[in-house]
């Protein structure tokens, strides 16, 4: 018993340093090069500025005519309105996909699971989408990003309903209740865990897509805040000081919206994945 103690202690710690190796370090050598003059941040070392220069952050936020700001909307707007049609989307498909059994579900299914399989063909969705008129349109971003991210999605809203007991259902037919209102009022509460794990987990990867943009998305008319970064690299190559500012910057929304969320993110996928 001791023995089983003392390496689980042990474990612990390990975890805590690799954790700590990993993530934190890196973070505090760009915060802290973030804060030098041009001269010190170009040595790209880990030792304490002679003075801090938080400026420079101001200086990020107004430069290119306040792009920063301009990124952060279109990011905070893609992002936002990309989960609100996934959530509605794919809450009704993975609820018919787990209580609907047939051909035409195990189709479906076989589709979603491809989805997850092949990446994404980029040639041929710029062809569609410049055929329509959407591509380097915000509009265009938000249909490939939620179009991205609906296979994984589905399949946690399929695990999670399973969860969820047919006689609740049953009993809501028998009073009367409609499929429409059975699924907004009753079964899309219950679904309010895994709602939350889709919420945060697919914030923190559209607000942090990088590639998608670069190709859906390019040029300077409509930047996202990683594209910020893109930008800064090739203006800016010289002044580390501002690239490593402007890497803080983008990095805080997502980061602080897993510190908070990180919980709600483990319990929705296990109980998915338990349940289902």
């Amino acid at each position: 018993m001791i023995q089983k103690k003392r390496n689980y202690i042990i474990a612990e710690i390990l975890a805590v340093f690799f954790s700590v190796t990993i993530f934190i370090i890196p973070f505090y050598f760009i915060f802290l090069n973030s804060v030098k003059d041009r001269r010190e941040a170009g040595l790209m070392n880990l030792a304490w500025p002679s003075s801090f220069h938080f400026e420079n952050y101001i200086e990020v936020i107004q430069t290119q005519n306040y792009m920063l700001v301009r990124a952060f909307y279109n990011s905070i707007a893609i992002t936002a309105l990309s989960i609100v049609i996934l959530v509605i989307v794919c809450s009704l498909a993975g609820f018919v996909l787990q209580r609907v059994s047939g051909k035409f579900t195990t189709g479906i299914n076989f589709l979603i699971l491809t989805g997850l399989m092949l990446p994404p063909a980029i040639l041929p969705t710029i062809w569609v989408m410049d055929l329509i008129g959407i591509y380097r349109s915000l509009f265009g971003m938000i249909l490939v990003e939620v179009a991205l991210g609906i296979p994984f999605t589905v399949m946690l809203y399929r695990g999670y309903t399973a969860s969820i007991p047919r006689e609740i259902e049953e009993a809501a037919y028998v009073d009367g209740c409609n499929s429409v209102r059975l699924f907004v009022q009753i079964v899309f509460p219950l679904l309010l865990p895994v709602t939350a794990t889709v919420t945060v987990l697919s914030s923190v990867n559209i607000f942090n897509d990088f590639v998608n943009p670069l190709y859906f998305l390019p040029g300077g008319r409509n930047p996202t805040a990683q594209l910020t970064l893109y930008n800064f690299m090739g203006r800016y190559a010289a002044y580390w000081q501002l690239l490593f500012a402007n890497v803080v910057l983008i990095t805080i929304p997502p980061l602080v919206l897993f510190i908070f969320f990180n919980k709600k993110i483990v319990s929705g996928i296990t109980a998915g994945a338990v349940k289902g």
